[in-house]
């Protein structure tokens, strides 16, 4: 492995001149303008190229990182007193003559009130240039990290695991709420940047070698977190990409992360995964997803789904092979092989698993969330294990965020469609009826559910309200439609 590091003295040098330039996310927004920032977010660099000609500190290092321009060698040690030798040396700069390009990316990133630098490979596709990919490329902040970011329960932990860290992002955002931080990789560049981003960020970071959970083999975590490579595709080691890609057939290895992970968690940990998982002729994904989990208390969300042809298509074009010669046969191989495999879809979405006793729940839901989502996780999984078999006891309120829309035809007497919507969270909508509407409307915490329903019982000259309707209050309750006081 190469065991190059970024020396302490050569840390504070670099924190010193980002933050003396202002290279910053909020120093580039500002430098750049809402329209530049805008483009430079589609990978087009023109703009911001137009709007960095001053030639200052934080005019080189924008051109240098985020648009990939060459910069005389003056401007740069302009930039970076002292230490462009030990930058060449350690391969985050190219020299060119005189003039220096950059090697990695080395990019601000911001959240709320916490700001980092991060430590990748080169951003690709800028201005419409793509080559493919080297084997052992490091992604650099990515949607589907950002997401995991957002999924992760809000909790403060003794020890965390992120498997398969890339870069290190997960980490950045765990470490000011966890002890002790483990971060593992099976890719030495992953593992090699990830110090450096570990080390610039003055994170405190254990970093290990190793597949799946080898590098912990006997601990414990109170978290483990993970956007592993989960991309389902043929096993042709010479094409593969490692940070997307693995030897594992299929969705095992997101079947092993799942399966594993009680054997790593403390009792009441959290095991929470981005995945993709095959949808086989003859079986229901809930199912196969169900069996990973066992008996443990688990919430599995397909997000989306895409036919083996636009799935191929979406990873074809991430790996800059897109009219490429060799586009149309690898694009053919990977449908052959998903036909081999009996796959019609893959799903992609996420999968949190508390360990502690309990059920599995799977299911679809493609439609808009709020974020950060993992407020809203933790309360789900509180409010499903902490729901007593017994309902009519509780005195329950309306969420504050629950409205209500009717629809029908003018001057009837009752609605047509009576629907619950929440704004935060899921966001979910429940089509109910003028019972449950009006039972809904009398949960102001005073009477119990119970009374409740007798009140209605007794309204309605029905006996049945019971049966029929707990089950449909316990589902309102786990969705956070309505809240147990006290």
């Amino acid at each position: 492995m190469d065991e190059r590091v970024l020396g302490a003295e050569l840390v504070e040098r670099l924190r010193g001149a980002f933050e003396a330039a202002a290279y910053t996310v909020d120093g580039v927004a500002e430098r750049l303008g809402p329209q530049a920032n805008g483009a430079l977010a589609r990978n087009e660099t023109t703009l911001a190229f137009q709007r960095t000609g001053a030639g200052d500190p934080l005019d080189t290092m924008i051109r240098l990182f985020l648009l990939q321009r060459v910069v005389p060698l003056e401007s740069v040690e302009k930039a970076f007193p002292g230490v462009v030798g030990d930058l060449v040396a350690l391969g985050i700069l190219n020299v060119a003559e005189d003039q220096l390009a950059a090697a990695l990316d080395l990019r601000p990133y911001a959240e709320d009130d916490r700001y980092w630098w991060v430590i990748a490979d080169l951003t690709p596709g800028l201005d419409g240039r793509r080559e493919p990919m080297r084997p052992d490329y490091v992604l650099g902040i990515a949607p589907a990290s950002l997401s995991l970011v957002k999924l992760t329960v809000p909790i403060k932990a003794g020890r965390a695991l992120d498997v398969g860290t890339g870069c290190g992002i997960q980490a950045l955002h765990l470490a000011d709420r966890i002890g002790h931080l483990v971060a593992t990789d099976v890719n030495p560049r992953a593992l090699r940047l990830t110090r450096w981003t570990a080390a610039l960020n003055r994170v405190e970071l254990d970093v290990r070698d190793g597949s799946l959970y080898e590098p912990v083999a006997g601990e414990r975590f109170d978290l483990i977190v993970s956007n592993p490579p989960y991309v389902i595709a043929p096993p042709a080691a010479d094409a593969r990409l490692t940070y997307r890609e693995t030897g594992f057939a299929g969705d095992a290895v997101v079947e092993q992360l799942v399966r594993q992970a009680p054997q790593h968690l403390t009792e009441g940990g959290w095991c929470q995964l981005l995945a993709n998982w095959t949808c086989v002729r003859g079986q229901d994904w809930r199912e196969r997803v169900a069996g990973w989990t066992g008996d443990r208390s688990s919430w599995a969300v397909q997000r989306e789904q895409l036919d083996p042809a636009e799935y191929v298509e979406l990873w074809l074009r991430d790996a800059g092979l897109h009219g490429r010669p060799e586009y149309t046969s690898r694009y053919d191989a990977w449908l052959r092989w998903l036909d081999e495999q009996q796959v019609e879809a893959i799903g992609m979405g996420w999968i949190n698993l508390h360990n502690t006793a309990g059920s599995t729940q799977a299911e679809e839901w493609p439609y808009e969330i709020e974020q950060p989502i993992g407020p809203h996780v933790l309360d789900r999984f509180e409010r499903i294990e902490g729901l007593p078999a017994e309902l009519t006891g509780l005195h329950l309120t309306m969420a504050d965020d629950l409205v209500q829309e009717t629809a029908g035809q003018p001057g009837a007497e009752d609605p047509a469609t009576i629907v619950l919507r929440r704004q935060r969270g899921m966001r979910r909508a429940e089509q109910v009826d003028t019972v449950l509407a009006g039972f809904v409307g009398a949960c102001d915490g005073e009477l119990s559910v119970g009374q409740i329903l007798d009140a209605l019982a007794s309204l309605l000259q029905r006996d049945d309200l019971h049966a029929e309707y707990l089950p449909k209050i316990a589902n309102l309750v786990t969705e956070g439609f309505l809240t147990a006081e006290g």
